[in-house]
């Protein structure tokens, strides 16, 4: 930069203007060096999001940062009666560090506990804080533009002058100019010459801006439909709304200097405000808040009497010398970092915890690998037990923070935070912001919406956009790669243009929120720190840096993470407990095993040896199991056949992309059928519990520690750098380690295939002490299926309980997989959640669709000690007007009912008389009336139910089957089975079980659940139908030529009979469909039956010789046989049996029909 420079941008707009800027803050800095521009501005709006990223970025590329920020100024009093006025902004520079912490606690004064109003700052607050600050009076469109543009001079200089009162020198009377049109627009022609009068007449310097939004006047456009997105405007609306300029770009100086000719002071000005600012942003070490007076001695005290707390109740790994020398050498590298306040901390909130009985986790991360975390109970894992390392967790050799990943129950992780602002001020403790930005699907849909396109199409054109991981590709890549999309382009002008603006603003922001676990906890008000921010929707502040920025900017992140696990634990544990039992005895009364003292009712403190455990882990029966409920897990664990806590760590560990292909080898050794291969017989004994693979990163450590002399800090900066594949320190190392391998008399050619054989697993290994700890959490689940398996799913279903796929295979594992007994949704025997009563599960009438817990918790409240003995019962001790009808069908419809009246449409159809004649009594409940005849309502009439029949049978369970989410009580084919099994059509279980054999062509029968349809690479389509039998769910493949023959019948709820070629893969059973017909087609001619109909009253009779006569009448073909009548009234002398004497049409819709009528109990094929 040879010439002096003549302008200095000091209004700029990032995207971190969510919505609203499109100035990408890494392009920045750049694009000032390219204009020769020795320092920028950025000012976003009523944020300092971007304060420290921006000053260590623009630093960093030798421009020097000016951090501002653009505040909206509430300068109107809203009269009594009126409408709060709408504030207008003004621009804050910080001039120095005193300036930047004003600025700061003005974030604060915008969003901290201001219950969702708009953010503003007040004359009065800015006042108070402008020290340290140059102001700029915010252009036409801010406070005193607004007044002169509404023609209040004497307003306008009023609040001038008290400005100047803040402000004195460090006020700027800001002009903008964004002509077009050959006129300039009218905030800017209505408002110039006043501020221009103003400036001259009390002497307040002018200073030229451009009110920067997007870095090119060709992103007008994009950036307009940008802006109505966040207005919720449309592009081409007749309505007033936003509008900018296509002036609003990033200007070069010769653009401004020319523009301002006339006042050229204006631009002058905006080098001397440069000169002024000599602050930016930086960066600071962590700050901790101070625990305790000394706290080295009180970490040393309570971790060394944790530790013989524990040496009291657990087996001991090594000799307690070796415990209390690990506890030593971990003390004296905490205490030599400086971190013994951030152990009290954690230890302090986990204990806190843990004593209110909130379910914490063991560990997870690498402070597993910590004695003092396992001393201090912030981890439940023995660190010796596992050979987990410290140095893996914080290492002498690298200064960085302890980080500690902590689990808490999903349901209760906010008390411990809560305790936390409790104990170290509410000021002290925030949140972390994060930001979402606008990817390319969603900036479809949302630019396909302020163009007003048709929905339909825009949802079309933003599915056709591909999907990589979890993000969609950019626009561009999926222009590239799917030529769909180019068509519709080239086709139509208006999705060209929606393209275009996609592409030009996706990845910039579109809104904060908070991040889920991450807390901040500091030795000051949070905002002498860093800004802060504040999500309506919370009663706590975030930091307005995200996760990356908020650490450098010195304050201490702690993760307080929800884990459903924990939650489903406790639960499990809780129904045991209400059971009347303890957690080491079993249902039947023996006991699983002896607790140590203090531990009854510990799950940590359950034995890693069960048997039973193991075996359900090997036979693979693991639904609902923590970390191993994936198909993949399930085959790799019946390979493994795991006998140890040490194989489901290294199954954790092992099962994912790369590590993968190791576990048949891991298998192979472990089960004998493949000899260990030895890697060099000084460091075979690190890998003998991983069956000589290198697994864990920590045994990457531990060879280099034993094989090359490495100290354990030394070997885990190795295996960063291994990890990080950084070429140039491990071009260093290599070297190290053939020296250090040599004088252990390793040969240097070994010692560098060695080094080879580390490079490859640095990357793949697995953080130890993170799988042991799921492991044990995974174990915890397993030893609680193996042992009490009714209570673990009962817990297991309630934390799952608004989820109806999850619940449909649940519930399929109680029925089928563990062979549990069960009951029905009932409103006598359920409650609100599910329960386990005498043994049995008790299905919960929260769990139904659409009914809420809340809701269902007023009919078990109404019900209390006593049952319902009537519909009516029910409708005078629950007020059902509460409740809501369409949570009274559900219960209807899933049979809720049954036990107060079995005729379940009789009860739906009723529902509306039921409804007023519960809401008429709690009326009077409520007012106080007591009729002459006692009970209140009790000189009501009872409605009349209406007279109907119930449904059939098949659409009774469609009914149940809405309600439920799954068949519950039945299935649709029930009916069916006889007839197809004399057509040779198989069930699902005996098609799985033939399949074992080897591939074979059958026939499956079943319900057509939903079918997806999608077009392979070479643009064939094909479809998955997934379809249910009685024996449960599968899934057919159907490829183009089956599938356009069969398409009509597969419309969900068809009852269809599938052609399959079916055969194992890894132990999961494929489907492929050849051909689909019509059950009741294929049923039509399955040959004779006869039918015996079980009839409790004879005036079921009447209803049955109308059925028959009318299927006589109706029914012309199929198949027909002889019915018999079995009489079981209590006036007969015992049962008699009846043949009709003539032969009837029989098909499952006519045995339907007689199963469903009053008075017949049962329906069978003879």
């Amino acid at each position: 930069m040879i010439n002096a420079p003549r302008f200095i941008h000091l209004r700029t707009h990032t995207e971190y203007s969510l919505l609203e800027g499109a100035m990408r803050l890494k392009k920045l800095p750049d694009l000032c060096v390219s204009m020769d521009m020795p320092a920028v501005a950025v000012t976003d709006t009523n944020n300092l999001f971007a304060a420290l990223e921006f000053s260590v970025g623009a630093s960093g590329k030798g421009v020097q940062p000016i951090v501002g920020c653009q505040v909206d100024l509430a300068y109107l009093k809203a009269q009594p009666g009126e409408r709060e006025k709408a504030p207008a902004p003004i621009v804050l520079l910080a001039q120095n560090e005193q300036g930047y912490e004003n600025l700061m606690k003005l974030n604060s004064c915008l969003y901290v506990d201001k219950g969702g109003q708009l953010p503003q700052v007040t004359i009065d607050e800015l006042t108070e804080r402008s020290a340290g600050l140059i102001c700029l009076t915010g252009g036409p469109e801010g406070a005193i533009g607004k007044l002169l543009q509404g023609g209040q001079r004497p307003a306008a200089e009023a609040l001038m002058d008290q400005m100047y009162g803040a402000f004195g020198d460090r006020l700027y009377v800001e002009l903008q100019r964004h002509p077009e049109n050959g006129g300039q627009p009218e905030a800017e022609r209505l408002s110039e010459r006043g501020f221009v009068e103003m400036a001259y007449a009390k002497g307040i310097p002018l200073v030229a801006t451009n009110d920067v939004y997007f870095p090119k006047s060709s992103m007008y456009e994009a950036h307009d439909a940008l802006i109505c997105i966040s207005e919720g405007a449309y592009v081409d609306q007749q309505d007033p709304r936003r509008k900018l300029t296509a002036q609003h770009y990033f200007k070069s100086q010769q653009e401004m200097v020319t523009l301002f000719a006339d006042l050229p002071e204006a631009i002058e000005n905006t080098i001397e405000i440069a000169k002024r600012c000599a602050f930016q942003a930086y960066r600071r070490d962590p700050i901790l808040p101070k625990f305790a007076d000394d706290e080295v001695a009180e970490l040393r005290r309570i971790a060394n009497e944790g530790l013989q707390k524990r040496l009291a109740v657990i087996p001991h790994a090594v000799t307690v010398e070796e415990y209390q020398e690990r506890l030593d050498f971990e003390l004296g590298i905490i205490e030599g970092m400086g971190f013994p306040g951030y152990f009290l901390i954690v230890a302090d909130f986990i204990q806190w915890a843990k004593d209110n009985n909130i379910p914490v986790g063991p560990g997870r991360g690498s402070g597993a690998g910590s004695l003092v975390a396992y001393a201090l109970t912030v981890t439940d894992l023995d660190p010796l037990r596992y050979s987990l390392l410290f140095e893996r967790f914080l290492n002498p050799e690298r200064v960085s923070m302890p980080d500690f990943d902590i689990d808490f129950c999903m349901d209760r992780r906010e008390e411990v935070i809560q305790y936390v602002q409790q104990k170290y001020g509410r000021d002290k403790v925030g949140q972390i912001i994060t930001f979402g930005a606008l990817l390319s699907k969603a900036a479809v849909r949302d630019i396909g919406r302020v163009l007003q396109m048709p929905y339909g199409q825009v949802d079309r054109l933003s599915k056709m956009i591909p999907v990589e991981g979890v993000k969609p590709v950019s626009i561009e890549k999926a222009l590239a790669d799917e030529p769909r999309l180019r068509e519709e382009a080239r086709n139509e002008e208006v999705v060209k243009r929606l393209l275009d603006y996609g592409q030009q603003v996706e990845g910039l922001l579109r809104n904060a929120s908070t991040h889920a676990a991450g807390v901040v906890i500091g030795d000051r008000p949070l905002d002498a720190l860093v800004p802060l921010y504040q999500d309506p929707r919370s009663d706590m502040p975030a930091t307005q840096f995200n996760m990356k920025w908020v650490e450098q900017a010195g304050l201490v992140k702690f993760d307080f993470l929800g884990l459903k696990t924990l939650t489903v634990i406790q639960n499990a544990m809780e129904q045991i407990t209400a059971s009347g039992r303890q957690l080491h005895i079993a249902a039947d009364g023996t006991e699983l095993y002896q607790p140590p003292a203090g531990t009854v009712d510990d799950i940590g403190a359950i034995p890693l040896d069960d048997e039973k455990s193991y075996k359900l882990y090997a036979s693979a029966k693991t639904v609902a199991v923590f970390q191993v409920e994936s198909s993949g897990m399930m085959d790799a664990l019946k390979r493994m056949k795991p006998t140890c806590i040490e194989d489901i760590v290294a199954l954790v560990a092992l099962y994912r992309p790369g590590p993968m292909e190791n576990i048949p080898t891991y298998c192979e050794v472990k089960n004998g059928l493949k000899e260990r291969e030895s890697v060099h017989p000084l460091i075979d004994y690190i890998l003998e519990e991983t069956q000589g693979i290198i697994v864990y990163q920590e045994q990457v450590m531990q060879i280099a520690q034993v094989m090359a002399g490495y100290s354990l800090g030394g070997a885990d900066l190795l295996r960063r750098a291994m990890g990080k594949k950084i070429a140039e320190e491990m071009a260093k190392e290599r070297p190290k380690f053939e020296k250090g391998a040599k004088e252990n008399g390793v040969p240097a050619k070994k010692a560098s295939e060695v080094f080879d054989l580390l490079e490859k697993f640095a990357n793949y290994g697995f953080n130890k002490s993170h799988a042991a700890a799921y492991a044990v959490v995974s174990y915890q689940t397993a030893w609680l299926k193996a042992n009490h398996p009714v209570e673990f799913m009962a817990g297991v279903m309630n934390c799952d309980i608004h989820l109806t796929d999850k619940l449909a295979v649940y519930f399929e594992e109680v029925k089928k997989g563990l062979n549990l007994p069960w009951i029905p949704p009932c409103v006598n025997r359920s409650d609100a959640t599910f329960k386990v009563t005498e043994g049995a599960l008790v299905y919960a009438l929260g769990a139904l669709k659409n009914v809420g817990v809340e809701a269902m918790r007023l009919v078990v409240d109404g019900r209390g000690d006593k049952p319902f003995s009537t519909i009516y019962d029910l409708a005078r001790r629950v007020d059902l007007k509460r409740v809501g009808k369409r949570p009274l069908e559900m219960l209807a419809r899933s049979g809720a009912f049954d036990q107060l009246d079995p005729n379940r449409r009789r009860v739906f159809d009723s529902l509306d008389g039921l409804v007023n004649y519960s809401q008429a009594i709690f009326e009077q409940k409520n007012s106080n009336q007591v009729s002459l005849f006692g009970e209140a309502g009790a000189d009501l009439p009872e409605p009349r139910l209406s007279p109907v029949q119930d449904w059939m049978p098949a659409e009774r369970l469609n009914e149940e089957f809405r309600a439920v989410g799954f068949y519950m009580s039945g299935h649709p084919l029930d009916d069916y089975m006889a007839p197809l099994k004399r057509k040779g059509v198989m069930t699902l279980d005996e098609v799985t079980a033939k399949a074992e054999n080897g591939a074979l062509v059958a026939k499956l029968a079943g319900v057509v659940a939903g079918r997806q349809e999608r077009k392979s690479a070479r643009g064939n389509r094909f479809a998955f139908a997934q379809l249910s039998d009685t024996t449960g769910a599968y899934e057919v493949t159907l490829f183009s030529d089956t599938l356009d023959k069969c398409r009509e019948f597969l419309e969900t709820g068809a009852k269809v009979v599938v052609t399959v070629e079916a055969n194992m893969e890894s132990d999961q059973l494929k489907l492929l469909g050849r051909s689909v017909a019509p059950i009741d087609v294929v049923v039509a001619d399955a040959g004779q039956t006869s039918l015996r109909i079980f009839v409790e009253n004879s005036g079921a009779v009447a209803n049955i010789a109308s059925v028959l006569t009318r299927a006589q009448e109706t029914v012309k073909q199929g198949a027909r046989g002889s019915v018999l009548l079995c009489l079981l009234d209590s006036d007969l002398p015992g049962e008699v049996e009846v043949d009709l004497g003539r032969e009837f049409p029989v098909n499952p819709q006519i045995k339907g029909a007689l199963k469903s009528l009053d008075g017949v109990m049962q329906v069978e094929e003879v």
